[in-house]
């Protein structure tokens, strides 16, 4: 553990705090796509998978417990209890395009040919770019409301954040995940559109909006 994994992981919780308060308290899933919850929680459940066979810490454990719970919970909301105002006609990315490649890779770029290791590499990928279907659905509608952009920017300073991390962890202890940095490097440069935009305008009150 060191502060900017710390941080990461505490933006990686106010970020679903944010998204499920949003939810809740307005009652409503507009804005959101429920496919990118959906891959998101692929990503949690194919990664913890280790929950109850590896026991590392007890930060550890309360970690991946709330990531799979919350996961799990937004989709409930999204599609169950107010499932009249989640916009499927804008949710339309083709998530399929995301899923082979990810599974692709990690049968063929993996640190060992084992089905725990290889469905961790497979969330390590598919985490990358799970938040497009979001992204598009933002393009598509041609702005997101306040809270909704505070949530991917909360995202995104997550994963900022891991990379310094990882960054850190090399020239403290000589350590690194390749695999681990690049998906991390490819879904950080995703969202660098998204952090000029929010910063340029979210921060000084302007409506926020991605170019289609």
């Amino acid at each position: 553990m060191n502060i900017f994994r710390l941080i990461g992981d505490l933006s990686h919780l106010f970020a679903i705090i944010i998204l499920l308060l949003k939810i809740w308290k307005t009652r409503s899933c507009a804005g959101i796509s429920g496919r990118s919850q959906i891959l998101f929680a692929l990503v949690f459940c194919t990664r913890y998978l280790d929950l109850f066979t590896h026991y590392i810490s007890l930060y550890n454990s309360l970690m991946k417990i709330f990531y799979l719970t919350s996961s799990f919970g937004t989709i409930y909301l999204m599609f169950f209890k107010f499932k009249a105002t989640y916009d499927r006609n804008h949710d339309t990315f083709r998530v399929e395009f995301l899923l082979i490649p990810s599974a692709v890779l990690a049968l063929l770029i993996n640190h060992e040919f084992d089905v725990l290791e290889i469905l961790w590499t497979f969330s390590i990928y598919l985490e990358s770019v799970a938040i497009l279907p979001q992204l598009f659905m933002v393009s598509k509608t041609g702005e997101a409301e306040s809270i909704t952009s505070h949530y991917l920017f909360a995202l995104g300073a997550y994963r900022g954040f891991y990379i310094l991390n990882w960054i850190y962890r090399y020239y403290s202890e000589g350590f690194y995940d390749l695999i681990a940095i690049l998906a991390g490097i490819v879904q950080t440069v995703l969202y660098c559109d998204f952090f000029y935009l929010y910063i340029t305008k979210v921060l000084k009150g302007q409506k926020f909006s991605l170019p289609a």
